[in-house]
């Protein structure tokens, strides 16, 4: 079995390694909290669209279908309530009233749809989970703190610590 870099599991590893292991880890989880938070961005967008789309049909219904369902309405109640045979039925101005009443409660209906999912898209909350997430990582990450190795008479080259010289270049 071997460890995400290849290296076996339970061997030493070199710091340079563990960094180079932690920085890979580090960046993957910044990469897939991206794209969640692109995802939940899409969703409420999509939302938004929904909203947008049904409060738009609504007002589109409401405004080229009034003259053609009216009449067609207004004709009907009058027939419905006996003016198809003659004996008058309802006033036709009353007919009218009522056909523009139930265009009314359509577009209505519609615009309730469309408040619905503009609420929706209002209290979506993905891009506030990524960064609430991201804030919890960096407090864990900022808390962490080196534990010092214990100093071992095999670790130990000397009794006396040498300088190390360094370059310059």
């Amino acid at each position: 079995m071997s460890a995400p870099d290849g290296t076996p599991v339970g061997a030493e590893r070199s710091i340079g390694q563990l960094v180079a292991t932690a920085t890979t880890e580090m960046s993957a989880l910044v990469h897939d909290e991206i794209a969640l938070a692109k995802a939940q961005l899409k969703q409420d967008v999509k939302r938004g669209a929904v909203s947008g789309g049904a409060l738009s049909a609504a007002g589109v219904v409401l405004l080229f279908s009034l003259p053609m369902l009216s009449f067609a309405l207004a004709y009907g109640i009058q027939a419905w309530t006996g003016g198809h045979n003659g004996e008058g039925g309802w006033n036709l101005g009353w007919c009218f009233l009522l056909s523009f009443a139930a265009n009314v409660l359509v577009a209505a209906l519609l615009a309730l749809i469309g408040v619905v999912f503009a609420k929706k898209a209002k209290k979506g909350k993905g891009p506030q989970k990524v960064a609430a997430s991201v804030k919890e990582t960096a407090g864990v990450l900022g808390n962490a703190k080196p534990h010092p190795r214990p100093v071992t008479p095999a670790n130990r080259v000397g009794d006396t610590v040498e300088a190390v010289a360094r370059s310059s270049s």
